[in-house]
């Protein structure tokens, strides 16, 4: 990851993101988003006013998916925040993504990864 939170891209936010909903790395579709991304090396600060379009592809409803999309965008926005637990990255995107309300799947998703959102 960069050291220079500037220079951070797209690519790398993703896979922090993907490193966070599926650390043994073991799910296709997450595999799928990573691999959507792995060639976009522009600086994320460049790409803030249309990120939510291009990060949101197709109406996943996989929570793995949901999550890192969101995940993206929170640290796309949350530089400083980008080395922190992945407990609290998920809790964060969740609230931040879903107006601090999410759906019922992404709860018990978050709650089989050890997550409160209390």
């Amino acid at each position: 990851m960069q050291t220079d939170r500037s220079l951070i891209t797209l690519a790398d936010l993703v896979r922090r993101a993907v490193a966070i909903v599926d650390p043994p790395g073991q799910d296709p579709a997450v595999e799928e988003f990573a691999v959507r991304y792995e060639d976009a090396d522009e600086p994320i600060r460049g790409l803030l006013e249309h990120l939510e379009e291009r990060v949101m592809w197709g109406v996943d409803q996989d929570a793995p998916i949901v999550m890192a999309q969101a995940i993206t965008i929170y640290l796309a926005h949350r530089l400083d925040e980008i080395d922190n637990t992945p407990e609290h990255i998920l809790a964060h995107a969740a609230k931040a993504e879903f107006d601090g309300s999410p759906p019922e799947t992404i709860r018990a998703w978050l709650a089989d990864q050890g997550v409160s959102l209390s």
